[in-house]
């Protein structure tokens, strides 16, 4: 209500009298006898001449004449400008310009109010009465003239998502949401019914309604990589944050594709190191509020933190890189992009079954707490199936250093036998498990084994390889298998078909990251728009289509990745041989 009490102004005795009147009657809704009375008021020119103006304005508004309110407005500010409750008189304006659609006339007029306590109700106002436009080219000369307005901008990012699919607009929502943040689940309705005005402010409680109310036709990821963007140079192709660009503009490309499909992915990406109050400042932020999928961090504080937030908001949280089934134990939304070390070794145990019927086995492992980690978890599920462990170790070095750490009965030969038939006249074994992240152990590790007359076939990572600089030989020597969960093959149309694209867009040949980030974000938006995440049915929560480039997903049993791609050596290539 604004104030009538002139502390320094002399008025009438009948003047302040007519004044009061007036305003008590159009308090109770006398709106008629209210202008009567404050009309006199204004053509007297006096002191009290703005305030009569004002309540005029409100009279008539109430009375849902809108115009006659503005035009009375219009010359309180031509007549009074320096009138000390103008900031009042713009929000009426504004109020009577919504109802009547003049959005340009109500939004410049919410431009001069420099009283902060009435922000949030010029907030309101906008939030009542902007989501009436459903014309996008309006919504869009809207912002185009108030480009600062966060309510325009956060009604046209939903208004693009529900009804556009022009390149161009879909580039504005990006650029949009980058600067203003997500739009809510829903948008405010629009207003049916005029704001309740009380000298300038509209008691209609704004409400926020809660996430997933409606179905989306988007959906907002989060990406929390260590970019380290203050370390970022142009020039410089090999970075040590190089694979998190590669991921990145997989998931980016992963967008474009899903966009074809008509569903609509927004990124965010965030520059997240191994920073825990960054990660809590961040998941608690406003913009953060309206995310359906986390990508990351990558490191272990900060994940735990964000996979605290997702867990509490019913959100998904996807690991890309990582491979602990630990993170994914009791946490219902979150998800291992890679299968964990307990699910490889549970592959790897499951083909050997079909090599040959011997029940015992020697493991070696390299210098790396990943190889050790996936030996051990390879050795309890052996131990589990009752197979004799006839050797456990870690091993490094040369071939003749490997041969001379294995505990097996047999001098090491200090050259390899002459023929195969020495080989297969050697220690009886089932097979021999070989886990190494260095790609010089592969092959040191397939000379300690002929040096040691071990016969049976060796299945081994794929990481203790160097596939472009060891011969091909290599993988012919003996029957040997590779645990490959990043196997690409280059002979399939899907992969030589992202590769020219990648290569196009980015100049450089897409490496193994680029192409997981490109498949998780394919997976995982198709499987948001499909809402299977979070079922309680499983059954669907694979990939069943083939144009994924790794060898895509299953989570019908865990969250955890069960594809497991076991690879050999067979008529010049390497042949994905398990399901």
């Amino acid at each position: 209500m604004v104030s009538w009490q002139l502390a320094t102004a002399q008025v009438a005795p009948d003047v302040q009298r007519r004044y009061s009147v007036a305003v008590k009657q159009v308090q109770a809704g006398d709106y008629e006898r209210a202008k009567s009375e404050l009309n006199v008021l204004i053509q007297q020119r006096g002191v009290l001449a703005p305030y009569a103006s004002y309540y005029y304005a409100i009279a008539a508004y109430r009375q849902k004449n809108y115009n006659q309110s503005r035009l009375m407005l219009k010359q309180l500010m031509e007549l009074f400008p320096d009138w000390r409750k103008m900031d009042d008189a713009s929000y009426l304006l504004a109020a009577n310009c919504m109802e009547m659609g003049q959005y340009e006339e109500a939004l410049t007029a919410l431009q001069t109010i420099s009283d902060p306590t009435l922000r949030p109700y010029s907030t309101k106002l906008e939030q009542n009465f902007i989501p009436r436009i459903t014309d996008l080219t309006r919504l869009k000369q809207l912002n185009k003239s108030f480009p600062n307005d966060r309510v325009i901008g956060l009604l046209l990012i939903d208004l693009i998502q529900r009804t556009a699919t022009d390149k161009d607009d879909l580039e504005l929502s990006d650029r949009l949401t980058n600067r203003f943040g997500v739009p809510p689940a829903q948008v405010a309705a629009p207003a049916t019914t005029n704001p309740q005005v009380s000298g300038a402010r509209s008691t209609r409680p704004g409400t926020q309604p809660g996430r997933n109310t409606r179905p989306k036709g988007y959906y907002n990821v989060a990406v929390m990589f260590p970019f380290r963007v203050d370390e970022f140079s142009s020039d410089k192709r090999l970075r040590s944050s190089q694979y998190v660009y590669d991921l990145y503009n997989g998931i980016k490309l992963a967008k474009t594709k899903l966009q074809e499909e008509g569903i609509t992915v927004n990124l965010f990406a965030y520059d997240l190191d191994n920073d825990a109050n960054k990660a809590l400042e961040l998941v608690n932020s406003p913009a953060f509020a309206q995310t359906d999928l986390i990508i990351g961090p990558l490191y272990a504080e900060p994940n735990r933190i964000a996979s605290a937030y997702a867990n509490q908001n019913n959100i998904l949280l996807l690991n890309p890189i990582a491979t602990s089934s630990e993170l994914v134990a009791n946490q219902p939304l979150s998800f291992l992009a890679q299968p964990s070390l307990n699910q490889q070794a549970q592959k790897v145990a499951e083909q050997v079954r079909t090599l040959n019927g011997a029940r015992r086995a020697a493991i070696y492992f390299g210098s790396s707490r990943k190889d050790s980690l996936l030996a051990s978890a390879y050795q309890a599920e052996l131990t589990q199936q009752n197979v004799k462990i006839v050797d456990f170790r870690r091993v490094g070095g040369s071939a003749q250093a490997m041969a001379d750490a294995m505990q097996l009965t047999g001098p090491a030969a200090t050259t390899r036998p002459a023929s195969a038939t020495a080989q297969q006249a050697g220690i009886p074994l089932g097979h021999v498990f070989f886990a190494s992240s260095n790609d010089d152990d592969g092959p040191r590790m397939l000379d300690a084994l002929s040096r040691r007359k071990v016969s049976g076939p060796l299945i081994a990572t794929a990481s203790a390889f160097d596939f472009y600089k060891n011969p091909l030989s290599t993988f012919t020597r003996r029957e040997l298998y590779l645990l490959y969960p990043d196997f690409i093959d280059p002979t399939r149309e899907p992969v030589n078909l992202f590769q020219e694209e990648y290569i196009a867009k980015r100049n450089t040949i897409p490496s193994v990251f680029a192409s997981e980030g490109y498949d998780m974000m394919l997976f995982f938006g198709r499987q948001l728009a499909k809402n299977a995440l979070q079922s309680r049915n499983r059954s669907n929560l694979r990939s069943d289509t083939d144009d994924y480039l790794l060898s895509g997903f299953d989570y019908t049993q865990s969250n955890d990745n069960q594809i497991v791609p076991i690879v050999k050596y067979e008529d010049g290539r390497f042949v994905k041989i398990n399901e």
